[in-house]
């Protein structure tokens, strides 16, 4: 019997292999650039141009405090922290209750107007840059972080709607009716049932604005006009000339820049896994 159980351990083990397999090749193309990055931000320009993928001959450290001591990237972090959070914030106070209609209350017409909603879907920011600049400029946008949360949070709420809206239509009819059985009203089951059942399909929304947001680099270059408000992706174009461009200077930006993204995967890891993998409570 203890054979045929370890023979058969061996038979799945040997099935999942080019899984595994596959699995690895994934996270080798995908690590490749992160590392090539990392360690090309302690090499010199003419290092990178002469073995751009070998480690660094002399680590030089002068790289990041060069970086790290200018005022001029600590102010781009905060102009790009307030748009983060801005964003995320506002998006998630926007989409909720919105995705909540959409999703538990009839109305006539509910349909049609929620498939217009995800006509968004459609029209990537790109096709609307002369529009989009036009009517900052007559709202009197420009040049403001403003005019790049709200152009940011309308061009994320057709996808987070409709995440949202799939995930509370699964959730059960009784959860409800149990919640009015109690005295509460739509607005108790959608703060007290609804939102804690939905931290998993938040935190994917929220990682996937976050990073959004942080890296988004055309709307910022459309608005922003003011060095003192250009967020982190401006500020890399101060390392670029006329004739000649700092590499090196420019993988050591980009190294800090994605930290804070990679703090915030390793912190909402558990909620990313859990939204992306399970639905909606069943029974």
């Amino acid at each position: 019997m203890q054979y045929i159980q370890q023979r058969g351990s061996l038979r799945n083990s040997i099935l999942l292999l080019p899984r595994y397999f596959i699995c690895i090749v994934a996270a080798f193309f995908v690590l490749i650039p992160i590392v090539t990055v990392f360690l090309g931000s302690f090499k010199t320009n003419a290092e990178l141009t002469s073995s751009p993928f070998s480690l660094p001959t002399t680590w030089h450290w002068e790289n990041y405090s060069s970086i790290l001591l200018q005022g001029s990237f600590w102010q781009s972090v905060g102009d790009s922290v307030i748009t983060t959070l801005a964003t995320v914030a506002l998006l998630l106070l926007l989409a909720c209750p919105i995705s909540f209609i959409f999703a538990r209350v009839p109305f006539r017409g509910r349909e049609v107007i929620f498939n217009i909603v995800l006509f968004g879907l459609l029209f990537p920011i790109t096709m609307a840059i002369l529009p989009l600049y036009i009517t900052l400029r007559n709202l009197l946008l420009v040049d403001t972080l403003l005019g790049v949360i709200l152009p940011q949070v309308a061009f994320g709420l057709p996808t987070t709607i409709l995440i949202l809206r799939n995930f509370f239509q699964d959730i059960p009819r009784e959860l409800e009716d149990a919640t009015y059985v109690d005295g509460g009203s739509q607005i108790d089951f959608f703060l007290r049932v609804l939102l804690p059942l939905a931290l998993p399909s938040l935190a994917v929304i929220s990682m996937l604005a976050m990073v959004a947001s942080w890296n988004n680099f055309l709307l910022p270059l459309l608005v922003l006009n003011s060095p003192q408000l250009w967020t982190l992706p401006l500020q890399i174009m101060q390392f670029q000339g006329e004739h000649s461009t700092d590499w090196a200077l420019i993988m050591s930006f980009v190294s800090i820049t994605i930290i804070p993204a990679i703090i915030f995967y390793l912190c909402a890891e558990r909620y990313l896994i859990a939204g992306l993998t399970t639905g909606a409570v069943k029974g």
